[in-house]
């Protein structure tokens, strides 16, 4: 008995610490679909990086044009809130194809439109559908892979994402050459692949994994079966406020389906701050530093070569990193990445030119490498019981998004006031991030302290395990 004791924990520590191409080739045929798509959609991402460029082409002043890039940000914020309420509602594969399917047909009507007003409808629209998807692929995703290789499948996520990205706005200044009729019909026809792809390949009805991450049996074959056309049964993942009431004999009832439920979570609305703040924090990397940089007297050509060292750090190191952070509890490494990321804008404040730029580059990428996977994916895909997993996922993008919208406006206010101020204000925010992280992402329960107790007093309603469930990266 205890060898086979011995050997299950063996098994189940090597799964759970799997390697990048264990993951991958592991993996669903659903999942490898959705990270694929999402690289085929980044890639033809180039409406919103050449909007201001493309609407002054056609005569539209300046202001028109980043008011309109406004409001593509503000739809896109929105499209992420109601993309979380259809996941719950309707399933996350009928969400995505629908939504990519609306944001494709939306996309070249820009083209022939004259009227300034149509277009900023146009605009916002199409911005909030090609972004809706986000939640319910995150949320597909993190149904469809063990809870402890979560870290990695959405490190690989971010790769997509980081690849795509940064061919994206190359692949673009080639069809401008030809014409810029050619960037909307790219890009809607990368968003209809995405759609084709995900109606033929994701599940109607899939096995949502249900490993319990404290225990190192195999349970790979422990799944319940789910309809995603109908939201998600009751029950907590990761508990809280909004987990529920207690039912007639001690079971618990399913939460309300509405973000009134996700407010009513103290701990996450921290999360959530911590996330917003951030957010506002690594835009300065974008908005502000090119100031700084051109305030010490230096040339574009080294702003573009610090944000080709982040991509770079970025695309060859997260994943190797991911194989050692997914061991760590998700808390850990939310906090140090928030907190890496403002301590690593504030020493853009040191007094030694270029080499203060390149240090504190290194920093707050290191803290964006160990941290955002968890912070931006893994841990929103778990705290929140699964039939709020949408809207969990949907608050989190919304924040992220509206982080990234005023941040660059704060971060320029403040530099023009106070120059070398806006980084050391951005290591104090920082801390205080970290602290609500702290708080707001829910410590995992010791093992030790519930070997012996019974099955009821380990889940119970009234044990306070429940409301500080497990979350963690691995074991």
């Amino acid at each position: 008995m205890a060898q086979d004791n011995a050997t299950r924990a063996s098994d189940g520590a090597v799964k759970q610490h799997a390697g990048v191409r264990q993951v991958w080739r592991e993996s669903p045929t659903a999942v490898k679909s959705l990270l694929a798509g999402t690289m085929i959609i980044r890639l033809g991402g180039f409406v919103q990086v050449f909007m201001v460029l493309y609407l002054t082409e056609r005569g539209f002043s300046d202001g028109q044009a980043g008011a309109a890039l406004g409001v593509y940000g503000a739809g896109a914020v929105l499209g992420t809130l109601v993309g979380g309420w259809m996941s719950d509602r309707l399933g996350p594969r009928l969400t995505i194809v629908t939504t990519l399917l609306g944001s494709a047909a939306l996309l070249p009507c820009v083209l022939y439109l004259d009227n300034y007003w149509a277009i900023l409808v146009v605009i916002a629209v199409s911005g909030a559908a090609s972004l809706a998807y986000q939640p319910a692929s995150t949320s597909m995703i993190s149904l469809l892979t063990p809870v402890e290789r979560h870290v990695m499948i959405f490190a690989m996520g971010r790769l997509a994402i980081n690849l795509g990205t940064t061919a994206a706005p190359l692949l673009g200044a080639a069809l401008v050459k030809v014409s810029w009729d050619f960037l909307f019909w790219g890009e809607a026809l990368a968003v209809v692949v995405f759609s084709a792809v995900a109606a033929t390949t994701l599940p109607h009805r899939m096995t949502t994994d249900t490993t319990d991450t404290t225990d190192t049996t195999d349970t790979t074959n422990a799944t319940d079966t789910t309809d995603m056309s109908k939201p998600a049964g009751g029950g907590t993942e990761g508990g809280g406020a909004a987990a529920g009431a207690t039912g007639v004999g001690g079971e618990v009832a399913a939460p309300k389906a509405s973000y009134l439920a996700v407010l009513t979570d103290r701990r996450y609305l921290m999360f959530l701050l911590a996330m917003f703040v951030s957010s506002v924090i690594y835009i300065q990397h974008i908005s502000a530093l090119p100031l700084a940089v051109k305030h010490l007297g230096m040339g574009i050509e080294v702003y573009a070569a610090l944000i080709a060292l982040n991509g770079l750090l970025v695309i060859t190191c997260e994943l190797l990193v991911a194989k050692v952070v997914q061991r760590w509890q998700i808390r850990t490494a939310v906090i140090i990445g928030v907190l890496l990321t403002g301590v690593g804008m504030s020493l853009y404040a040191l007094p030694l030119g270029l080499a203060a730029l390149v240090i504190a580059t290194l920093v707050w990428s290191l803290g964006e490498i160990i941290g955002y996977p968890s912070l931006f994916f893994a841990y929103p895909a778990q705290a929140g019981p699964p039939a709020l997993r949408g809207r969990y996922l949907g608050a989190s993008n919304a924040l992220y998004g509206l982080g990234s919208a005023v941040g660059p406006f704060i971060g320029v206010m403040i530099w023009n006031r106070y120059e070398e101020g806006l980084w050391l204000g951005c290591g104090v925010v920082g801390l205080l991030a970290a602290a609500a992280a702290w708080g707001g992402v829910r410590p995992p329960r010791a093992t030790e302290k519930n070997e012996g107790r019974t099955e009821n007093e380990g889940k119970g309603i009234g044990d306070s395990g429940t409301a500080d469930a497990e979350i963690r990266t691995g074991t």
